[in-house]
């Protein structure tokens, strides 16, 4: 297996997690809206939502850094 083979199967799980990570957020009803629980406030993001939050912002800079790191390589 070459470099490019292992970028290539690493951005495949890493767009699988980015898709859970994005489905897993509600807009406006934060994560406790998705799992029954109602709040007619917005808050700030605390505890898993905000965890949550950043692992997205994590995810998606990853993947664009493996896409272009596969485009350099190429």
């Amino acid at each position: 297996m070459d470099i490019l083979q292992i970028i290539a199967i690493v951005q495949v799980i890493i767009s699988v997690l980015l898709l859970l990570a994005v489905l897993l957020q509600s807009r406006g009803a934060g994560l406790s809206g998705t799992f029954g629980g109602d709040s007619v406030v917005y808050t700030t993001r605390r505890g898993p939502e905000k965890f949550l939050y950043w692992l997205t912002v994590f995810l998606a800079v990853f993947f664009v850094a493996l896409a272009v790191a596969s485009l350099l390589l190429k």
